[in-house]
């Protein structure tokens, strides 16, 4: 007797084993051969659209968990938008440029081949990372999302970075952009900036130095504050990063800040009243007499004398200056 037919056991024409190595191929054909999303697009047609604006995955390996989580959560929403009614077309993209590409070409080849051939190595990159997005679609693919495979784009497609140039000309143009200058992280070995997240720390301990600056035409300041001296005029700066002197570039002032020129020694200095006495302790100084107070606007125009280089550094006004020790 066969044990199995004594059960009452439900009727099923399911398999029982899943069989994926063969089931799927089967799947894929099928939708294929039925054009499914091409059908989808039809019965949808004229209903009100529903469009998800895909951040495309970076063309640089192959595809991984967080791929997948990414991509089938908004498979997910497409095809519960267009249950509910939505013609939800899907247009599905890939990132191409950025350092990662161009390292992984400059560990197979190395940094030499290229040298002189900046041409070549841009073409490297562009097959390496078309080869990476065929490897992608295809796992996107046997995911079982549904999206336009047939016209994908890339951010390294010719028409999409003329589009990308067109709509910088435009902002330009409407004058929603401007030109200017900022300091920025920069990688010596890759010669690219770093964003703030690609940066290391390491934590050091340093001295904190006041640095004098000696003051240009002395006279014409001096005009400006109706004070008299025959001292040099220096200003005191205070850093934490003395080592980055050679790059100075300015010197920041408080415009709202009370400022004293006072006679040290053989010197007359510029400095925040506030920072007087403290700067008296630091120093030793056993005699200051001063000449007089003035705001820091006064100051805004002037210029100083580079400590280390012969060049001269404005004296410009920033907010984040403060009179704290």
């Amino acid at each position: 007797m066969n044990y199995k037919d004594t059960l009452n056991l439900p009727s099923t024409d399911f398999p029982m084993k899943a069989n994926l190595p063969n089931r799927e191929p089967e799947i894929m054909g099928h939708w294929d051969d039925i054009k499914l999303y091409e059908e989808i697009r039809k019965k949808s047609k004229g209903s009100k659209k529903f469009i998800l604006h895909d951040g495309p995955p970076y063309a640089n390996g192959d595809i991984h968990i967080g791929h997948a989580v990414n991509k089938i959560l908004k498979d997910i929403v497409i095809k519960s938008k267009t249950i509910s009614g939505y013609d939800a077309p899907f247009i599905p993209g890939w990132d191409c440029h950025g350092l990662p590409i161009e390292l992984v070409i400059e560990k197979k080849y190395g940094k030499s081949k290229f040298r002189d051939d900046k041409n070549a190595f841009r073409k490297a990159c562009r097959e390496y990372a078309s080869k990476q997005v065929n490897n992608q679609k295809l796992d996107f693919i046997r995911l079982g999302v549904s999206a336009d495979w047939n016209n994908s784009y890339s951010s390294m497609d010719k028409t999409f970075e003329a589009s990308a140039v067109r709509s910088l000309a435009t902002i330009i143009k409407n004058n929603h952009i401007y030109f200017g200058s900022k300091p920025v992280h920069w990688c010596i070995e890759s010669e690219s900036a770093l964003a703030e997240a690609e940066v290391e720390y390491q934590d050091i301990v340093s001295d904190a130095v006041d640095v004098l600056f000696r003051l240009s035409k002395q006279e014409d300041f001096l005009k400006r504050i109706e004070i008299k001296t025959t001292n040099d005029i220096y200003f005191i700066i205070w850093t934490t990063t003395p080592w980055t002197l050679p790059a100075n570039q300015a010197i920041a002032i408080g415009e709202e800040i009370e400022y004293v020129l006072a006679d040290i020694g053989d010197k007359s200095v510029v400095i925040a009243k506030d920072l007087m006495e403290s700067l008296s302790v630091k120093a030793g100084l056993k005699f200051i007499r001063f000449l007089g107070n003035f705001q820091g606007r006064e100051l805004l125009g002037l210029k100083a004398e580079h400590p280390v280089y012969e060049k001269e550094v404005p004296i410009i006004s920033a907010e984040h200056v403060t009179t704290e020790n």
